[in-house]
C-alpha cells in the first residue's frame, strides 16, 4: 500500500485519508474491494444521519429538450453544503432522473435504478453523497411537466 494508492482511493470515493488507509488495509491492498468497503461504511454513516433536520437546500430546475421540465426541492442541513458542487451535481442527477423516469412520488424515485448507473438505486446515490458530505440529504418534493 502506497501513498499513491491512498490518493487514488480518495479521488474515487471522497473518503478521508485515514478512512482510505484503513479500507486499503482491510482489503489487503485491493483497490476495488477498498472502494466497496468505503461505500458500505458510508451507507452506515448515512443511516445515522437520517433523522437530522434538513432546513437548507435548493430549488433546482432542469429542462430537457425544451419539452420536459422538472422543479426539484432537495434539502440538506446547511447552506454551506447546499452551495457545494457535489450537492448541486446530485440535484442535477436527480432532476435528470425525474425527467427520464417519470416517478410518481419520492418513494418511487428512490426505489428506481439510477439512469447513469443501473447497478444502484437513486436512494443509494443519495446515501453516497450523504456519506461524502457528512449531512443528511433528502428529496423533499418535485414536479415534472411535459408537452
Amino acid at each position: 500500500m502506497t501513498a499513491e494508492d491512498i490518493k487514488n482511493l480518495r479521488e474515487k470515493t471522497g473518503a478521508g485519508v485515514m478512512d482510505a488507509k484503513r479500507a486499503l488495509e482491510e482489503a489487503g491492498g485491493d483497490l476495488d474491494r477498498a472502494v466497496q468497503i468505503i461505500q458500505e461504511k458510508g451507507l452506515v454513516k448515512a443511516e445515522k444521519k437520517a433523522d437530522r433536520a434538513t432546513g437548507a437546500g435548493l430549488i433546482y430546475s432542469y429542462i430537457h429538450n425544451e419539452r420536459i421540465g422538472v422543479l426539484l426541492d432537495i434539502r440538506c442541513e446547511t447552506d454551506f453544503v447546499a452551495r457545494t458542487e457535489d450537492f448541486k451535481g446530485l440535484a442535477h442527477d436527480v432532476a435528470m432522473q425525474i425527467a427520464a423516469m417519470e416517478p410518481e412520488n419520492v418513494e418511487a424515485l428512490y426505489a428506481g435504478p439510477f439512469i447513469k448507473d443501473q447497478g444502484i438505486t437513486v436512494e443509494k446515490l443519495v446515501k453516497g453523497v450523504i456519506a461524502k458530505l457528512g449531512e443528511n440529504i433528502k428529496v423533499e418534493k418535485f414536479c415534472r411537466y411535459a408537452l
